[in-house]
């Protein structure tokens, strides 16, 4: 706890009351000290409004229903079929294995126990992939929220219920094979078969047509996925375990200062998107993430049915509970479809609720980076920044052990911006002739392999990354994330009392949805 924050606590509790300014710099408002901590008592005064001042969207984009793909081999206004790769090596030099102890062998009674019943439920390949896991020192690592180990969580996976629709088998088969190889994970929805299209047509509000998702809007909710599941072994399996369960949530604790450098702005954002809480001291909060209520409809679905290529059960899970995260809890998995305060487009989601979602479930501080300059007609008119200060930014966090998760846009030839897309940068290379290779992971690419691409062809089409704080500290005048949020929920607010004039020019928030 800083200095301000020691001497807000003394007020608070001498007081109990507490003055929040908004209109002109934050929010305004008189409120005791016990609703400060209460997760439904913003959701009043931070609401959605029905207005749409940006011109185009992040991930979703004015031509989102042609799904452009980035092919560097072919002319990038052409669709064409998407390609993918894999790489089931998995590199220690990330977060999670320095923060615990590097195990590969089972060291207790208790862990031999839940091994052994493991490889008697598993099938052939999913014994093999434990065995792999127990060597890579995934299976025992324990950087999880709560230190389980790997282990601990796929043993509950397989031995305790799991919630109605679900299979214990599957789920565990789908949580080792991801472990092992987090290229597998999709973005591809499956289709409905014809004996359940009632259900799901009743569930998603009585319009056939929104059921059937041709082109998903989850990219940024599978890129987060697939960081979690290569860098956080032991949370992924936490997290697959917690979200298969009867209660269908998982709770984890993260730091305030994760999101915010002051607590009541850190609280501001909680309470913004909606997603429940508690939080006992100025420190921490322990959040509760769950999918929307039909993801289980979809989850079950692909249980019985999963065709080749398309989203396992897990991934189905974790999508939507990320899709939840930053939506503030308004996304439908049968229409993959969402509402929400900040943003007006119904698919993906904007970089400041990407950023938001990115820092609650790695319980970092992340700053999202924009590299691109956009007009107020989404014509990409320049840069930020020189290519070479992106690239050291980028492999800076790289040698960091980090991921870096970035949207980037393609555009006609009047440089206006027609689609996005959020996708992985997992590490560099270089060519015989100096330049960098940088190798990425597409959920959208129908193929569970890495794709590599050059630095000429990437940098100029990064829109934005999210990066490590330290990274980019020296570099760019950093803005908090939750002074993005309330300027844009302001904008909006503002818009909406003058609903009978014209837009207004706001800077476009660019929708990332493949």
């Amino acid at each position: 706890m800083n200095l301000a924050n020691f001497f807000c606590f003394l007020f608070l509790l001498y007081a109990q009351t507490v003055v929040i300014i908004d209109e002109k710099n934050k929010y305004y408002h008189m409120i005791n000290f016990k609703n400060i901590l209460n997760p439904c008592y913003f959701v009043t005064f931070v609401y959605s409004l029905n207005v749409n001042p940006r011109p185009y969207s992040y991930y979703n984009t004015v031509q989102a229903g042609s799904n452009i793909i980035v092919d560097k081999n072919k002319d990038e206004n052409k669709p064409s079929k998407q390609v993918f790769a894999s790489n089931p090596a998995v590199s220690l030099y990330t977060p999670a294995f320095t923060a615990s102890r590097f195990r590969t062998e089972l060291s207790s009674k208790d862990e031999k126990n839940k091994y052994n019943e493991l490889t008697k439920l598993a099938d052939k390949e999913t014994k093999k992939q434990l065995n792999a896991l127990l060597k890579s020192g995934i299976l025992l690592n324990s950087s999880s929220n709560d230190n389980s180990t790997t282990l601990d969580n796929l043993y509950k996976i397989a031995t305790t219920p799991r919630a109605q629709g679900l299979n214990n088998a599957v789920m565990l088969k789908d949580t080792v094979n991801t472990l092992a190889d987090p290229y597998i994970i999709t973005q591809q929805f499956g289709n409905i078969p014809a004996k359940y299209q009632a259900q799901a047509v009743q569930a998603s509000g009585d319009n056939p047509a929104d059921i059937n998702v041709e082109h998903s809007g989850t990219c940024v909710a599978s890129s987060i996925e697939f960081n979690l599941a290569q860098k956080y072994p032991a949370e992924f399996a936490r997290f697959a375990e917690g979200l298969s369960s009867p209660n269908l949530s998982v709770k984890k604790t993260i730091k305030m200062n994760n999101l915010a450098d002051n607590t009541l702005d850190a609280i501001w954002l909680l309470n913004a998107f909606e997603i429940p809480y508690e939080a006992h001291n100025f420190d921490e909060a322990a959040l509760t993430f769950a999918p929307d209520k039909n993801a289980i409809i979809r989850a079950f679905i692909q249980t019985v049915d999963k065709d080749k290529l398309e989203r396992t059960p897990l991934d189905v899970l974790m999508q939507s509970t990320f899709m939840q995260v930053g939506s503030q809890q308004s996304y439908d998995s049968l229409t993959d479809k969402r509402a929400g305060k900040f943003n007006q487009n119904d698919k993906g989601l904007i970089e400041f609720e990407k950023t938001f979602t990115e820092s609650v479930v790695e319980d970092k501080n992340k700053i999202s980076v924009t590299y691109q300059t956009v007009d107020e007609n989404a014509r990409l008119i320049g840069y930020e920044t020189s290519f070479d200060t992106m690239k050291k930014q980028i492999t800076d966090a790289l040698n960091l052990g980090e991921n870096v998760i970035i949207g980037y846009t393609q555009v006609d030839n009047t440089n206006t911006i027609i689609n996005g897309h959020e996708i992985t940068i997992t590490g560099v290379k270089t060519d015989k002739n100096g330049k960098m290779i940088f190798i990425c992971n597409d959920t959208d690419d129908n193929s569970p392999l890495p794709v590599e691409y050059s630095e000429d062809y990437l940098l100029p089409k990064i829109h934005h990354a999210a990066l490590p704080q330290v990274v980019v500290a020296n570099d760019v005048n950093l803005v908090e994330n939750w002074v993005e949020g309330l300027k844009t929920y302001k904008e909006l607010k503002k818009q909406s009392q003058m609903s009978s004039q014209p837009p207004m020019n706001i800077q476009p928030q660019i929708q990332m949805a493949a």
